[in-house]
């Protein structure tokens, strides 16, 4: 079958054998707790995806990354999202480094030698929530700061490393939005259950605690106060919109793989699937090509939203039409039609919710900045 080839073929290509695996597990069995998905992806260096060469990482780029997380998503909905938070955290450390011979290109380096997996304590599980408004505080001690406050949901919980983090940083010239890196083993760290839902189980999405965590100064950075002027964080956000919409991507198109198998609907309705699913991917694939160009500029980041709210009806559209085609008995008979309908939903809960980014976009198109809320 050509769709989803080269995708899956960028999966084999940087995690050889990967594939095959989950396919044999299954989505049932995978979107478990404690499935052994993540396990899966360390042992066979996800964790490295797009870290350079030089460095021990794969090197991957932004269009194979994508084609990679949208493979996986068609496997496992939830290793993909954990996934992206890790790519997501990864690919900001890589931004930060810039051109610099470092203590930070150590860290980089241990990451893909020692397949060490990086949590997100940013925002994005929050409703309407804002990566620019950190759950978190630090204030400064002698040779670094410590941090207290919360994450949850917090995808990665138990299987961590690291812990990437933004924070309010108190001192004596008032509050600055920075990013900490914290040692998962560090003393101050508590996980609590949170999740809930069977959808996305899989995801390890519990609480992170931090009380009194002590962090380096070595591993705190201090970005701009302006999102879009600032390289690292203005890159990051384009990276997790990217890899984000491309993971729910492949959930959506995993419901479509099925309906193309057994040979549902028309043919006219099975073009229109494709057309929703590749339409979105190639849009997908101009904001990789975006991060690959260089430093993105407000234009580029403006595109990016875009982009991803379309994404995000494609994918609604989709889900929804090839629900309908597979029937009722595909429900009856597998739970796997009716989870990856529910699951490929879940795009419109990661931020910035559509509402809150409304104002900002809109001001743009009118002339204006574009600040998101």
């Amino acid at each position: 079958m050509n769709f989803l080839l080269a995708e899956r073929q960028t999966l084999n290509r940087f995690a050889p054998g990967l594939d095959d695996k989950l396919s044999a597990i299954g989505v049932a069995r995978l979107e478990a707790p404690d499935s052994g998905g993540i396990d899966l992806f360390r042992t066979h260096g996800g964790p490295g995806l797009l870290i350079p060469p030089q460095y021990s990482g794969l090197g991957a780029t932004a269009v194979e990354a994508l084609r990679f997380q949208r493979a996986l998503g068609s496997r496992s909905p939830s290793l993909a999202v954990a996934a992206t938070m890790h790519h997501f955290s990864v690919a900001t450390l890589v931004t930060m480094c810039g051109g610099t011979t470092g203590m930070e290109w150590l860290l980089l380096q241990a990451i893909a030698e020692q397949q060490l997996l990086v949590a997100s304590g940013f925002a994005e599980g929050r409703s309407g929530g804002s990566i620019r408004r950190p759950g978190m505080q630090a204030r400064k001690v002698p040779q670094g700061v410590v941090v207290n406050g919360s994450k949850k949901p917090c995808s990665l919980s138990r299987s961590m490393n690291l812990l990437t983090a933004s924070v309010t940083v108190s001192g004596d010239s008032g509050g600055r939005f920075g990013i900490v890196l914290i040692p998962a083993e560090s003393q101050g760290i508590e996980r609590r259950p949170f999740w809930n839902s069977f959808v996305l189980a899989g995801a390890e999405s519990d609480e992170i605690v931090l009380r009194d965590v002590f962090v380096p100064e070595r591993l705190v950075f201090y970005a701009s106060d302006d999102v879009q002027s600032d390289p690292s964080e203005g890159a990051g956000f384009l990276w997790f919109e990217l890899l984000i919409s491309g993971s729910y991507l492949g959930v959506a198109s995993a419901l479509a793989e099925r309906v193309l198998q057994a040979g549902k609907g028309s043919a006219q309705d099975r073009c229109s699937l494709a057309v929703e699913l590749e339409g979105a991917m190639a849009a997908l694939e101009s904001v990789a090509h975006t991060l690959m160009a260089g430093e993105p500029t407000r234009n580029d980041f403006a595109r990016a939203l875009f982009v991803r709210f379309a994404v995000q009806h494609a994918i609604e559209r989709a889900a929804a039409l090839a629900a309908e085609l597979l029937g009722g008995m595909a429900f009856v008979q597998s739970s796997d039609a009716g989870y990856l309908y529910a699951a490929a939903r879940a795009l419109a809960f990661h931020p910035p919710a559509r509402v809150a980014a409304s104002s900002g976009l809109a001001n743009y198109l009118a002339g204006g900045e574009l600040r998101l809320e």
